[in-house]
């Protein structure tokens, strides 16, 4: 092998080096593009705990105005509505509670089935008191 031959191979070898290089180079900033498009999109998380917060405080204030604002003579229909959004209520709880593991949505699944059913269970007691209000005594 003469020397022109090992210059040449040099040669050849440093191209393909450098055709390496840029392809490692596309590569790298594809990967970065993917990594930010997944980082923008995939971080919803917080978007999510905003917007249910959002939900949990406009849903106070309309249940606050509900309740306080209607007529007593309605008293005993939104109780039973009350009870039935309650018990909607427990069907999102017992399946948030029952998870093979446990974890805080576990345990607010857990909060969410007790306190559902102490407004189910005072509804009905509430309701079965009002409705004993309108009986006729006997004498």
């Amino acid at each position: 092998m003469t020397i022109e031959n090992y210059v040449n191979d040099v040669q050849r070898l440093a191209e393909e080096q450098e055709q390496l290089a840029k392809f490692s180079r596309a590569l790298a900033e594809r990967s970065h593009d993917l990594v930010a498009q997944v980082g923008s999109s995939g971080g919803g998380h917080g978007d999510f705990f905003i917007l249910g917060l959002t939900v949990f405080v406009l849903a106070c204030f309309v249940g606050y105005y509900v309740v306080w604002r209607v007529t007593p003579a309605l008293h005993s229909p939104l109780m039973a509505v009350t009870n039935a959004v309650s018990s909607v209520i427990i069907v999102g709880a017992l399946i948030a509670a029952g998870s093979e593991k446990i974890t805080a949505s576990s345990w607010l699944g857990l909060a969410g089935i007790v306190l559902a059913s102490v407004n189910i269970f005072g509804g009905f007691i509430v309701t079965q008191r009002m409705l004993q209000m309108y009986k006729k005594k006997s004498k």
